[in-house]
């Protein structure tokens, strides 16, 4: 059993994209990276990729209806597909099989036994 916090990233659901981004850089008095527009509109709270700290974007999803599950929580893994191959017998079902984001790797998306929407990623 790894003891290690398996947690490396989270997206923030927003609706309105300019009004949540202004939202969260008022709040922390911080400044939000744009990601590339062809990622859909996203930003980044800030982060060193060279430290072990855990960052996040805001993800524009123009059906996004607000509730309590506009959070994903991504779950760092050596490979998502052994994790995504265990997923449906424990109760989940997944949304989003092993998908190539670039430079920065591989996510799944799967929705646990409970409803709720979550992330794998990997390097490779």
């Amino acid at each position: 059993m790894n003891s290690t916090n398996p947690v490396g990233w989270f997206d923030i659901h927003v609706a309105d994209f300019d009004r949540a981004k202004k939202f969260y850089e008022t709040v922390f008095n911080l400044k939000l990276m744009d990601l590339p527009i062809e990622w859909g509109k996203q930003a980044v709270f800030p982060f060193s990729p060279q430290s072990s700290n855990i960052s996040g974007a805001l993800v524009e999803k123009t059906d996004m209806k607000p509730n309590a599950n506009n959070t994903v929580v991504y779950f760092e893994t050596e490979d998502c597909v052994s994790e995504e191959s265990r997923i449906e017998q424990a109760g989940g079902k997944v949304v989003q099989a092993k998908t190539y984001i670039g430079e920065f790797g591989y996510v799944s998306i799967f929705i646990d036994s409970e409803g709720n929407t979550v992330g794998l990623h990997s390097i490779k």
